[in-house]
């Protein structure tokens, strides 16, 4: 995991100003709203109706007169919702990049078709949230207590006011079990799980898998060394809690693994540990994987001296790797797909 989520749950920046004013007005409009258009205005999916409910992974059962059609999520929840054609209508979380473009996190999503709450960590505008009239709230969850992924502390209990909310754990599970919930949540909200596009997805996520642990098993000295980048320090994720690091590991990738004692350090929570760029030689590593989020500074952009005479580096074996894989099998055949093609083509260097 990347020093990113950790450094956001110490550092939980304050909503945009004024963001609370209103709020009163802004809760009695959203129920009058929900009155007047049923949510008619929301989701796109197969047209299915009547009550509808569903437990998410805290245990909770979100249960509804009516499938949700005005539906807000986490950036990343969105877009894996779109591939298998159920539209949001609000994202929060990195959906644009700084020069006005889709974030990486924000996959196919046409992001100027749906209304951005907020952009960064401890940005929810909550105003602009109860106009939506939502239906439901979906996110992600990283750790073992429930926690709502972006959903800012200071105002959750606002935010959970305006609609009920859905939790998809992302913590200390394979991929794939991750994967299994979101199609599930999309069957649940309608969508066309039999159609083409979506088998065809899921059986190239199969063959990937199948390639990525023949090409494991062909390279096995090959050392994967996972990492993220900030100014002063670069961040060595171990495999567990991880759920593509976890799943990429059952098939047989041979990772680094910084000592637990090491990840609990400066603020690692069992992620990752942290080294400063003088150390970062610690590990020998044939290949490494780079944070590809818009937080994280991308390899190309990296000058330390120190980084460019790593022998993954010199080699030119550095690949992009995603913390927070959108949960579509369309999306997460990459992942599988870029990791296998490194150990194929990889030479022993460390």
């Amino acid at each position: 995991m990347s020093h990113a989520r950790a450094t956001h749950l110490t550092r939980r920046g304050l909503l945009a100003a004024g963001s609370a004013l209103g709020l009163g007005a802004a809760l009695a409009a959203c129920g009058d709203d929900k009155g007047k258009d049923g949510g008619s205005n929301g989701s796109a999916g197969t047209g299915k109706s009547g009550p509808w409910s569903f437990k998410d992974d805290r245990g909770t059962t979100v249960k509804l007169d009516k499938v949700p059609a005005n539906i807000v999520a986490f950036t990343g929840v969105a877009a894996a919702l779109y591939d298998y054609g159920i539209q949001t209508k609000g994202v929060f979380g990195p959906t644009k990049t700084t020069d006005g473009k889709p974030d990486v996190q924000a996959g196919d999503m046409d992001v100027s078709k749906v209304t951005i709450l907020g952009n960064t960590w401890g940005q929810f505008n909550i105003e602009k949230y109860a106009s939506l009239a939502p239906d439901v709230l979906i996110t992600t969850i990283f750790d073992g207590v429930g926690t709502l992924w972006y959903v800012p502390e200071e105002s959750k209990k606002k935010i959970s006011q305006l609609a009920p909310s859905v939790g998809i754990s992302v913590y200390d599970r394979q991929l794939t079990q991750p994967l299994q919930r979101m199609w599930d949540l999309a069957e649940s909200l309608g969508a066309d799980m039999k159609a083409a596009k979506v088998t065809d997805a899921k059986k190239r996520f199969e063959d990937a898998a199948a390639r990525l642990r023949a090409a494991a098993k062909a390279k096995p000295d090959i050392k994967v060394m996972v990492g993220s980048a900030s100014d002063q320090l670069l961040y060595v994720s171990g495999t567990n809690l991880s759920i593509d690091l976890e799943y990429f590991k059952s098939l047989g990738v041979n990772f680094v693994e910084p000592p637990e004692a090491a990840k609990q350090k400066n603020g690692g929570g069992g992620w990752y540990e942290s080294l400063s760029w003088e150390n970062v030689d610690k590990y020998d590593a044939d290949i490494i994987m780079m944070d590809d989020r818009s937080q994280a500074i991308q390899p190309a952009d990296i000058t330390k001296a120190t980084w460019k005479k790593l022998p993954a580096v010199k080699a030119g074996q550095v690949i992009p790797r995603s913390p927070e894989p959108i949960l579509s099998y369309d999306k997460c055949v990459p992942l599988l797909t870029n990791l296998a093609e490194a150990l194929e083509k990889a030479k022993k260097v460390s």
